[in-house]
């Protein structure tokens, strides 16, 4: 697996990662030719070699003609989808803008539709973040742990006036990201690098075991008492002790990762049963990450349920427009929330009665948990005459064994 680490020591921001992308040896004449396709008035990049305190690296700058255009999510977004960027540039890309309009939309009280950009919509920023990802993709990056990031001190001027570091929007994406105590007056985290820390890093601490192969480094603009540098250390996962013993390279993947949804919730004490069963069937189909209810008392002593939906951002509005139809809802919260996530992979096991279909867990000390299909094991319950909890705990077992047999060394 391809690791790229973002060693923080300065912080992070938009033109940090893209120059330390480039240095580190992304085309940078195939990032301009994604960024002309975006159809931004005049923008060009340019490139040069800088030194801060003795350090050499690459300082990316964008020129571009003057405009006072606020853009919308919906903006970007098309401007992304209506260019030459491979499938997986643009969902890089989009990923970043999604966290910073949730951020933007948190710190105004407004929605993500409504959220104005003002300095992360400029020409500059949208160049920053789209080449970025253009540079992810051209390294062949497959996985991005990051430092604990350092915001900086003091205050910094934005469209709504002076605000305290971090700024607004970057404090908020930097909810669950480890931070760096670093004493120095300025910004050291931009909005923009810090929705590329929360959007894309899966990971944080310390340089994970991989062997290196490349090494960028991106200059920041500004100057300060530390060479003022973001750099980019990019190469493939080294084998664990457990891979090399079990002979299982895709031991690599099995990190948990924390990853971004929205909960969608309401409260309902005028809907049948029947109608709610309904309407959580639909929520399912529609590719609901879980769905849940749960007895709540309400007003006038009514006896009600919270309706719990948690999903992909992507499929908040589609999820919502299920439960306004299916319930009797005037009214749905939306809840960013973070989560972390075990790594799971499927896998069969042998039993006396056929293959029998499950999933393992892999908890962060290493241990898994296998878990067997229950639409299996009902099957081969119903098939075979046994009782469905003989059909569980006989899989679960044999998983056990066909486990352990597996790490005994050679």
């Amino acid at each position: 697996m391809r690791i790229a680490y973002l060693d923080c020591a300065s912080g992070i921001s938009g033109d940090m990662t893209l120059g330390a992308l480039v240095d580190a040896g992304a085309d940078l004449a195939a990032i301009q030719a994604g960024i002309d396709s975006l159809g931004l008035p005049g923008c060009r990049l340019v490139s040069r070699e800088v030194k801060k305190l003795g350090f050499r690296a690459t300082q990316i700058s964008v020129e571009h003609e003057p405009e006072l255009t606020h853009r919308h999510l919906h903006h970007i977004t098309a401007m992304i989808e209506g260019s030459v960027l491979a499938p997986l540039q643009q969902k890089l890309a989009k990923r970043i803008f999604q966290k910073l309009a949730e951020a933007e939309a948190k710190v105004h009280g407004t929605t993500v539709e409504k959220v104005h950009f003002h300095e992360v919509g400029a020409v500059d920023s949208i160049a920053d973040i789209v080449g970025s990802a253009i540079g992810f993709d051209l390294l062949g990056i497959e996985r991005i742990v990051c430092s604990p990031v350092p915001t900086g001190r003091g205050f910094v001027e934005i469209a709504h006036g002076l605000c305290s570091i971090p700024a607004p929007a970057t404090g908020e994406l930097l909810r669950d990201v480890p931070l760096a105590a670093r004493d120095v007056e300025g910004e050291l985290t931009t909005p923009t690098g810090a929705a590329i820390v929360a959007a894309l890093a899966v990971e944080f601490g310390p340089l994970p075991a991989m062997t290196v192969e490349r090494i960028g480094y991106g200059a920041g603009q500004k100057d300060f008492e530390h060479p003022n540098l973001l750099r980019i250390l990019v190469g493939e996962a080294a084998l664990s002790a457990e891979s090399l013993w079990t002979g299982r390279t895709d031991a690599l993947d099995l990190h948990p990762r924390i990853e971004s949804i929205l909960l969608l919730e309401t409260n309902l004490d005028n809907i049948t049963g029947e109608c709610l069963g309904h309407a959580i069937d639909c929520l399912w189909a529609a590719g609901a990450l879980d769905v849940s209810i749960t007895a709540i008392q309400m007003k006038k002593g009514r006896p009600g349920v919270l309706l719990s939906v948690q999903c992909d951002p992507s499929h908040a509005d589609a999820l919502e427009v299920i439960v306004f139809s299916e319930t009797t809802t005037l009214g749905v919260r939306r809840v960013p929330v973070m989560r972390k996530v075990l790594a799971r992979q499927q896998q069969e096991v042998q039993t006396p009665w056929g293959d029998i279909r499950g999933k393992v867990a892999y908890l962060p000390n290493g241990v898994e948990r296998f878990s067997p299909e229950y639409e299996d094991c009902r099957r081969i319950a119903m098939e075979h005459g046994v009782r469905l909890a003989e059909v569980i705990s006989t899989t679960t077992e044999a998983f056990c064994i066909a486990a352990k047999r597996c790490q005994e060394p050679m």
